[in-house]
């Protein structure tokens, strides 16, 4: 089949109206109120899930709040291409990137950079409470 300059011209706005309705909006600015957050439990873990979009200009960001019990751990050592910030609030963290494990205490923060293997593990005794901010792209 062929197209005439004609048709292609008649077809590029309608594409790019497709792709604007198809793009998310950027995140409204707003005060999350702790109390508010839907909570996901399991077992003596829990996490609140803050917020996920996008900045003004397409940036993704992704937050979570976990309260992680003594002897847990999140998941297993995992890597992904999105980069992310870990803020520890209260208790303590066996952080572990490529490898090397630094104990890490409440007002600490870990920097994850793209593709390394890292995990994180609460060694007690008490529950540990963390934010995490994935820049990006989906947290994991």
């Amino acid at each position: 089949m062929n197209y005439s300059r004609r048709d292609l011209g008649l077809l590029v706005p309608a594409l790019a109206a497709a792709s604007g309705a198809a793009q998310q909006k950027a995140l409204p600015s707003k005060a999350f109120k702790y109390e508010d957050l839907p909570v996901r439990g399991n077992g003596p873990n829990q996490s609140r899930a803050v917020m996920s979009g996008e900045t003004h200009s397409g940036f993704p960001i992704e937050m979570h709040i976990t309260e992680l019990g003594p002897g847990q751990a999140p998941h297993p050592p995992h890597k992904h291409v999105h980069e992310e910030l870990l803020m520890l609030r209260s208790g303590i963290l066996d952080a572990t990137i490529t490898g090397e494990t630094t104990r890490v205490s409440a007002g600490s923060v870990v920097y994850l950079a793209s593709n390394d293997l890292h995990g994180w593990r609460n060694p007690g005794p008490d529950a540990a409470q963390y934010f995490v901010i994935s820049l990006g792209g989906d947290s994991a």
